[in-house]
């Protein structure tokens, strides 16, 4: 198939990632395209130029429009529009089969697009009411939408799913994040240093459990980090930068629990995953689609509660770590989530079949 791959563009689709968005658009178009198929990355003109790539914009729009995200900001919001408007154009005269939508942006949702090119739309993300509207009335044979959790499948539709939608759980290659045997007794915490990812409450817990713990990621809100984590970096908590996949998981698997703070509704939480896949227990809040991602094995904590997220780091280091990998290996690989992206791409271009046979009859 030739598929148009339709990204977020806030950051680049590139090393080190930003998030579990853009890791999550660069394993598809790289997934894809191993299985032989022409793949055309529609995405900021800073992403990994080893893709075909169509630039929505120049430059990804943290760089442009530095703090401007949700906020209404004009500037960005025509800044978005013209890009898609114009990228939306290209994939519709592009001689594409399908294209598969990770934007977060109303224009590829219109139902006379997804008439025009099959779509398949992937929300990352809880709903939110710029966007709410356009999904649920998106909604046609030509358009499969899907949803990173059952929780977020039922969040964005209250009152039940149409056919249409589904659960596309995300997936990774298993093999980029190394089974370590066993851990050197210290703790892991990963993700974008912001306040709903709250990686103040990690360094809080690990300290009162007594577990040293590291934290990696990309410090997005200057403001926060040097206000509420900064001041609790010491000897037993520190920094280790914000790493490439390779790098990160030999750190990740030389540690004994992963810990995991969403202060969000959190959808899916990629990076529990990752940290699983290399043996480590999950210390999380439990929040959002997080049981559901981590399961049982799992040693959980209201949101929010300090003390029992340390409990619950105590608990997890004492867990078996080979369950761990089997869970992901059971429902969580790349290659389980890319068989699933075909088949969608394949009932997408069944509507469009049966729609041109119905109106032709």
């Amino acid at each position: 198939m030739r598929i148009a791959v339709l990204c977020h563009v806030r950051q680049p689709i590139a090393q080190p990632f930003a998030g579990g968005m853009e890791s999550q658009c660069w394993q598809l178009a790289a997934g894809l395209q191993a299985r032989g198929h022409d793949v055309v990355l529609f995405a900021s003109g800073d992403s990994d130029p080893r893709f075909a790539l169509d630039a929505v914009n120049p430059e990804a729009y943290e760089r442009s429009f530095p703090g401007a995200e949700h906020r209404g900001v004009a500037a960005l919001i025509a800044h978005l529009d013209k890009g898609y408007a114009a990228a939306c154009d290209r994939i519709a005269a592009g001689g594409f089969d399908v294209v598969h939508n990770n934007s977060l942006h109303r224009f590829p949702l219109e139902p006379a697009r997804t008439a025009m090119v099959p779509t398949v739309t992937s929300l990352h993300v809880p709903p939110y009411d710029a966007l709410r509207w356009f999904v649920q009335a998106s909604v046609g044979p030509t358009h499969r939408l899907t949803a990173t959790s059952a929780r977020q499948l039922a969040a964005w539709w209250p009152e039940g799913p149409p056919r249409e939608a589904s659960v596309l759980h995300n997936g990774i290659d298993p093999d980029a994040w190394p089974f370590v045997a066993q851990g050197d007794g210290s703790a892991v915490w990963c993700g974008r240093m912001t306040p709903d990812k709250a990686p103040h409450l990690a360094v809080q817990a690990a300290r009162i459990a007594g577990v040293p713990l590291t934290l990696f990621g990309p410090i997005e809100n200057r403001d926060y980090w040097d206000a509420a984590v900064v001041p609790l970096l010491d000897g037993d908590a520190r920094y280790g930068g914000h790493l490439g996949g390779a790098a990160l998981a030999i750190e990740l698997g030389r540690a004994s629990v992963f810990v995991f703070t969403p202060c969000w509704d959190e959808p899916f939480g990629l990076v529990a995953v990752e940290a699983m896949a290399c043996g480590l227990p999950v210390a999380a809040f439990d929040s959002g689609a997080v049981r559901e991602i981590i399961g049982e094995t799992g040693a959980f904590a209201p949101a929010g509660d300090v003390a029992a997220l340390a409990r619950a780091i105590v608990a997890a280091l004492d867990a078996p770590r080979a369950p761990q990998r089997e869970r992901v290996e059971a429902a969580f690989t790349r290659d389980r989530w890319l068989d699933r992206c075909e088949a969608l791409y394949r009932a997408a271009l069944s509507g469009a079949a049966a729609s041109t046979t119905g109106a032709a009859a």
